[in-house]
Protein backbone atom coordinates (compact mmCIF):
# COMPACT_ATOMS: atom_id res chain seq x y z
CA UNK A 1 0.00 0.00 0.00
CA UNK A 2 0.60 3.83 -0.24
CA UNK A 3 -0.06 5.75 2.80
CA UNK A 4 -0.22 9.09 3.13
CA UNK A 5 1.18 10.61 6.46
CA UNK A 6 3.15 13.78 7.54
CA UNK A 7 3.37 14.69 11.21
CA UNK A 8 1.54 18.16 10.54
CA UNK A 9 -1.52 16.51 10.00
CA UNK A 10 -1.58 16.68 13.75
CA UNK A 11 -3.12 20.18 14.26
CA UNK A 12 -2.41 22.00 18.15
CA UNK A 13 -5.87 23.05 18.97
CA UNK A 14 -7.23 24.31 22.33
CA UNK A 15 -7.99 22.26 25.00
CA UNK A 16 -11.31 20.98 24.71
CA UNK A 17 -11.68 21.40 20.71
CA UNK A 18 -14.32 18.96 19.54
CA UNK A 19 -12.20 17.89 17.17
CA UNK A 20 -10.51 14.33 17.55
CA UNK A 21 -6.90 15.37 16.24
CA UNK A 22 -5.75 12.79 18.30
CA UNK A 23 -6.58 10.19 15.52
CA UNK A 24 -4.40 10.87 13.11
CA UNK A 25 -0.97 10.24 15.57
CA UNK A 26 -2.89 7.48 16.70
CA UNK A 27 -4.10 5.55 13.51
CA UNK A 28 -0.42 5.04 11.71
CA UNK A 29 1.03 4.27 15.40
CA UNK A 30 -1.89 0.99 15.03
CA UNK A 31 -0.55 0.41 11.76
CA UNK A 32 2.83 -0.37 12.50
CA UNK A 33 2.21 -1.91 15.28
CA UNK A 34 -0.08 -4.82 13.98
CA UNK A 35 1.77 -4.93 10.90
CA UNK A 36 -1.02 -3.69 8.82
CA UNK A 37 1.79 -1.73 7.12
CA UNK A 38 5.09 -0.76 7.46
CA UNK A 39 7.39 2.26 7.46
CA UNK A 40 7.55 1.86 3.73
CA UNK A 41 4.03 1.65 3.19
CA UNK A 42 4.11 5.38 4.12
CA UNK A 43 5.14 8.68 2.07
CA UNK A 44 5.56 12.37 3.25
CA UNK A 45 3.22 14.64 1.07
CA UNK A 46 4.58 17.87 0.42
CA UNK A 47 2.12 20.85 -0.33
CA UNK A 48 1.29 20.96 -4.37
CA UNK A 49 1.91 24.07 -6.47
CA UNK A 50 -0.47 26.57 -6.19
CA UNK A 51 -1.78 26.74 -9.59
CA UNK A 52 -2.90 23.12 -8.88
CA UNK A 53 -5.47 24.13 -5.89
CA UNK A 54 -6.58 27.40 -7.98
CA UNK A 55 -7.91 24.15 -10.24
CA UNK A 56 -10.71 24.45 -7.79
CA UNK A 57 -10.69 26.84 -5.40
CA UNK A 58 -10.87 30.53 -6.19
CA UNK A 59 -7.96 32.75 -6.31
CA UNK A 60 -8.75 35.65 -2.82
CA UNK A 61 -10.08 33.09 -0.56
CA UNK A 62 -6.76 30.75 -0.90
CA UNK A 63 -4.86 33.64 -0.85
CA UNK A 64 -7.32 34.67 2.36
CA UNK A 65 -6.75 30.85 4.10
CA UNK A 66 -2.73 31.24 3.52
CA UNK A 67 -2.26 34.56 4.88
CA UNK A 68 -4.79 34.57 8.03
CA UNK A 69 -7.05 36.83 6.65
CA UNK A 70 -10.33 34.95 7.14
CA UNK A 71 -13.48 36.87 8.27
CA UNK A 72 -14.18 35.77 11.98
CA UNK A 73 -17.57 34.24 10.08
CA UNK A 74 -15.16 32.12 7.98
CA UNK A 75 -13.40 31.05 10.53
CA UNK A 76 -15.94 29.64 12.68
CA UNK A 77 -17.86 28.31 10.04
CA UNK A 78 -14.58 26.21 9.38
CA UNK A 79 -14.11 24.76 13.25
CA UNK A 80 -10.59 25.87 13.72
CA UNK A 81 -8.80 28.78 15.00
CA UNK A 82 -6.52 29.95 12.29
CA UNK A 83 -3.17 29.55 12.65
CA UNK A 84 0.03 29.31 10.28
CA UNK A 85 0.26 25.80 11.66
CA UNK A 86 -3.20 25.15 10.33
CA UNK A 87 -2.90 26.71 6.67
CA UNK A 88 0.53 24.44 6.22
CA UNK A 89 -2.01 21.46 7.43
CA UNK A 90 -4.39 22.07 5.14
CA UNK A 91 -2.00 22.46 2.09
CA UNK A 92 -0.59 19.29 2.86
CA UNK A 93 -3.74 17.45 2.76
CA UNK A 94 -4.17 18.28 -0.56
CA UNK A 95 -0.46 17.15 -1.43
CA UNK A 96 -1.17 13.73 0.65
CA UNK A 97 -4.00 12.92 -1.72
CA UNK A 98 -2.56 14.39 -5.31
CA UNK A 99 0.14 12.06 -3.88
CA UNK A 100 -2.10 8.57 -3.44
CA UNK A 101 -3.26 9.26 -6.71
CA UNK A 102 -0.63 9.62 -8.60
CA UNK A 103 1.26 6.70 -7.22
CA UNK A 104 -2.06 4.27 -8.00
CA UNK A 105 -2.03 6.12 -11.37
CA UNK A 106 1.20 4.87 -12.20
CA UNK A 107 1.19 1.43 -10.10
CA UNK A 108 -2.40 0.64 -9.55
CA UNK A 109 -4.45 -0.56 -6.49
CA UNK A 110 -5.17 1.67 -3.71
CA UNK A 111 -3.58 4.05 -2.17
CA UNK A 112 -4.71 5.30 1.14
CA UNK A 113 -4.41 9.01 3.17
CA UNK A 114 -4.54 9.40 7.05
CA UNK A 115 -6.25 12.27 6.87
CA UNK A 116 -8.11 14.19 4.14
CA UNK A 117 -11.87 13.69 3.28
CA UNK A 118 -12.74 17.58 3.29
CA UNK A 119 -16.08 17.45 1.45
CA UNK A 120 -17.21 20.49 3.21
CA UNK A 121 -14.92 23.42 1.43
CA UNK A 122 -16.39 25.15 -1.19
CA UNK A 123 -14.78 27.11 -3.95
CA UNK A 124 -14.83 30.21 -1.79
CA UNK A 125 -15.38 29.35 0.95
CA UNK A 126 -14.73 26.47 4.18
CA UNK A 127 -17.44 24.29 6.23
CA UNK A 128 -17.37 21.87 8.86
CA UNK A 129 -13.58 20.84 9.52
CA UNK A 130 -12.79 21.55 5.81
CA UNK A 131 -10.80 24.47 4.64
CA UNK A 132 -9.58 23.15 1.40
CA UNK A 133 -11.43 20.30 -0.59
CA UNK A 134 -8.63 17.24 -0.81
CA UNK A 135 -10.35 14.87 -3.37
CA UNK A 136 -11.81 18.13 -5.33
CA UNK A 137 -8.42 19.36 -6.03
CA UNK A 138 -7.00 15.72 -6.90
CA UNK A 139 -9.56 14.80 -9.14
CA UNK A 140 -9.32 18.45 -11.12
CA UNK A 141 -5.54 17.68 -10.85
CA UNK A 142 -6.00 14.32 -12.69
CA UNK A 143 -8.35 16.00 -15.43
CA UNK A 144 -5.77 18.50 -16.10
CA UNK A 145 -2.50 16.46 -15.79
CA UNK A 146 -3.71 12.87 -17.06
CA UNK A 147 -6.66 13.80 -19.23
CA UNK A 148 -5.75 10.53 -21.69
CA UNK A 149 -5.52 8.14 -18.40
CA UNK A 150 -8.90 9.37 -16.72
CA UNK A 151 -11.20 10.52 -18.90
CA UNK A 152 -13.96 9.10 -15.69
CA UNK A 153 -14.13 10.13 -12.19
CA UNK A 154 -16.67 8.58 -8.98
CA UNK A 155 -16.29 10.05 -5.99
CA UNK A 156 -17.85 7.66 -3.36
CA UNK A 157 -18.77 9.52 -0.04
CA UNK A 158 -20.32 7.61 2.33
CA UNK A 159 -19.21 9.64 5.30
CA UNK A 160 -22.84 10.53 7.22
CA UNK A 161 -22.43 13.97 6.38
CA UNK A 162 -23.66 14.65 2.54
CA UNK A 163 -20.52 15.58 0.53
CA UNK A 164 -22.48 18.87 -0.10
CA UNK A 165 -18.79 20.91 -1.05
CA UNK A 166 -17.83 17.89 -3.16
CA UNK A 167 -21.39 18.67 -4.87
CA UNK A 168 -21.42 22.10 -6.16
CA UNK A 169 -17.73 22.03 -7.44
CA UNK A 170 -18.89 19.39 -9.68
CA UNK A 171 -21.73 20.16 -10.25
CA UNK A 172 -21.36 21.30 -14.24
CA UNK A 173 -18.44 18.97 -14.57
CA UNK A 174 -19.59 15.79 -16.37
CA UNK A 175 -16.31 13.76 -16.71
CA UNK A 176 -16.56 14.03 -12.47
CA UNK A 177 -19.93 11.97 -10.95
CA UNK A 178 -20.13 12.52 -7.14
CA UNK A 179 -22.07 9.73 -5.49
CA UNK A 180 -23.29 10.34 -1.48
CA UNK A 181 -24.76 8.36 1.10
CA UNK A 182 -25.32 10.07 4.01
CA UNK A 183 -27.83 10.93 7.23
CA UNK A 184 -30.92 12.62 5.86
CA UNK A 185 -31.12 15.11 8.98
CA UNK A 186 -27.83 15.54 9.51
CA UNK A 187 -25.05 18.51 9.01
CA UNK A 188 -25.37 20.55 6.65
CA UNK A 189 -28.65 21.74 6.85
CA UNK A 190 -28.64 23.11 3.53
CA UNK A 191 -27.37 20.18 1.17
CA UNK A 192 -26.43 20.52 -2.46
CA UNK A 193 -27.59 18.25 -5.36
CA UNK A 194 -24.78 15.24 -5.88
CA UNK A 195 -25.08 13.55 -9.26
CA UNK A 196 -26.55 10.93 -6.98
CA UNK A 197 -27.72 11.28 -3.44
CA UNK A 198 -29.04 8.44 -0.66
CA UNK A 199 -30.62 10.25 2.13
CA UNK A 200 -31.15 8.05 5.07
CA UNK A 201 -33.60 8.02 8.15
CA UNK A 202 -31.87 8.11 11.58
CA UNK A 203 -31.18 5.07 13.25
CA UNK A 204 -30.41 3.01 10.11
CA UNK A 205 -28.57 -0.33 11.14
CA UNK A 206 -26.71 -2.52 9.17
CA UNK A 207 -28.56 -4.80 7.13
CA UNK A 208 -30.36 -2.39 5.34
CA UNK A 209 -27.46 0.41 5.07
CA UNK A 210 -25.29 -2.11 3.16
CA UNK A 211 -28.35 -3.65 1.37
CA UNK A 212 -28.64 0.10 -0.36
CA UNK A 213 -24.73 0.30 -0.84
CA UNK A 214 -24.66 -3.27 -2.45
CA UNK A 215 -27.56 -2.38 -4.65
CA UNK A 216 -26.13 0.78 -6.25
CA UNK A 217 -22.36 0.10 -6.29
CA UNK A 218 -22.35 -2.81 -9.30
CA UNK A 219 -25.17 0.34 -11.26
CA UNK A 220 -22.57 3.26 -10.93
CA UNK A 221 -19.60 1.22 -11.36
CA UNK A 222 -21.05 -1.10 -14.45
CA UNK A 223 -23.35 1.18 -16.05
CA UNK A 224 -24.50 4.70 -14.60
CA UNK A 225 -20.65 6.22 -14.71
CA UNK A 226 -18.40 3.07 -15.52
CA UNK A 227 -15.28 5.09 -14.05
CA UNK A 228 -11.68 5.06 -14.67
CA UNK A 229 -10.71 6.40 -11.59
CA UNK A 230 -12.51 5.87 -7.79
CA UNK A 231 -12.00 8.32 -4.79
CA UNK A 232 -13.37 6.71 -1.50
CA UNK A 233 -14.05 8.72 1.90
CA UNK A 234 -14.64 6.20 4.36
CA UNK A 235 -15.79 8.74 7.10
CA UNK A 236 -16.56 6.53 10.04
CA UNK A 237 -18.91 8.85 11.51
CA UNK A 238 -21.61 6.64 10.69
CA UNK A 239 -21.00 4.20 13.86
CA UNK A 240 -23.61 3.81 16.22
CA UNK A 241 -21.26 5.34 19.21
CA UNK A 242 -20.53 8.89 17.36
CA UNK A 243 -21.56 11.74 18.54
CA UNK A 244 -22.62 13.41 15.53
CA UNK A 245 -23.37 10.59 13.19
CA UNK A 246 -27.09 9.12 14.36
CA UNK A 247 -27.05 6.76 12.21
CA UNK A 248 -26.82 2.86 14.02
CA UNK A 249 -23.87 0.76 12.14
CA UNK A 250 -21.72 -1.51 14.32
CA UNK A 251 -18.00 -1.40 13.81
CA UNK A 252 -18.70 -4.71 11.93
CA UNK A 253 -20.86 -3.22 9.41
CA UNK A 254 -18.96 -0.51 8.99
CA UNK A 255 -16.14 -2.57 8.12
CA UNK A 256 -18.28 -4.30 5.43
CA UNK A 257 -19.00 -0.93 3.94
CA UNK A 258 -15.72 -1.01 3.00
CA UNK A 259 -15.53 -4.35 2.07
CA UNK A 260 -17.92 -3.71 -0.41
CA UNK A 261 -16.47 -0.63 -1.66
CA UNK A 262 -13.18 -1.91 -1.95
CA UNK A 263 -13.25 -5.43 -3.26
CA UNK A 264 -15.94 -3.67 -5.89
CA UNK A 265 -13.20 -1.82 -7.23
CA UNK A 266 -10.52 -4.00 -6.73
CA UNK A 267 -12.25 -6.96 -8.99
CA UNK A 268 -12.74 -4.18 -11.68
CA UNK A 269 -9.09 -3.44 -11.79
CA UNK A 270 -9.81 0.50 -10.53
CA UNK A 271 -7.43 2.81 -8.78
CA UNK A 272 -8.71 3.75 -6.02
CA UNK A 273 -7.90 6.54 -3.03
CA UNK A 274 -9.45 6.33 0.03
CA UNK A 275 -9.49 9.33 2.59
CA UNK A 276 -10.38 8.68 5.95
CA UNK A 277 -12.99 11.43 6.67
CA UNK A 278 -14.98 11.88 10.05
CA UNK A 279 -15.36 10.59 13.05
CA UNK A 280 -16.93 11.68 16.18
CA UNK A 281 -17.19 8.65 18.64
CA UNK A 282 -16.74 9.34 22.60
CA UNK A 283 -14.09 6.96 22.70
CA UNK A 284 -11.17 7.50 20.66
CA UNK A 285 -10.06 3.66 20.29
CA UNK A 286 -13.62 3.24 18.49
CA UNK A 287 -12.90 5.95 16.27
CA UNK A 288 -8.91 4.41 15.33
CA UNK A 289 -9.98 1.30 15.19
CA UNK A 290 -12.85 1.46 12.75
CA UNK A 291 -10.61 3.71 10.69
CA UNK A 292 -7.92 1.19 10.67
CA UNK A 293 -10.54 -1.54 9.70
CA UNK A 294 -10.30 0.34 6.13
CA UNK A 295 -6.60 -0.14 5.85
CA UNK A 296 -6.89 -4.07 6.89
CA UNK A 297 -9.62 -4.44 4.33
CA UNK A 298 -7.11 -2.71 1.49
CA UNK A 299 -4.04 -4.62 2.68
CA UNK A 300 -6.14 -8.02 2.52
CA UNK A 301 -7.10 -7.17 -1.33
CA UNK A 302 -3.79 -5.76 -2.50
CA UNK A 303 -0.94 -7.62 -0.62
Amino acid sequence: MNIAFAPNYLLPLPPGHRFPMLKYELLPEQLLHEGTATASDFFVPTPPPLADVLLTHEANYVHRLLHGQLTRQEERASGFPWSPALADREMTLLGGTIGCAQRVLAGGGVALNIAGGTHHAFAGRPEGFCLLNDQAVAANWLLAHEPARVRQILIIDLDVHQGNGTAALFQHEPRVFTFSMHGARNFPGRKEVSDLDLALPDGLGDAEYLAQLADVLPRLLDEQVRPDFVFYLSGVDVLATDKLGHLALSRAGCRRRDELVLTACHRRGLPVVVCMGGGYSERIADIVEAHANTYRVAASLWD
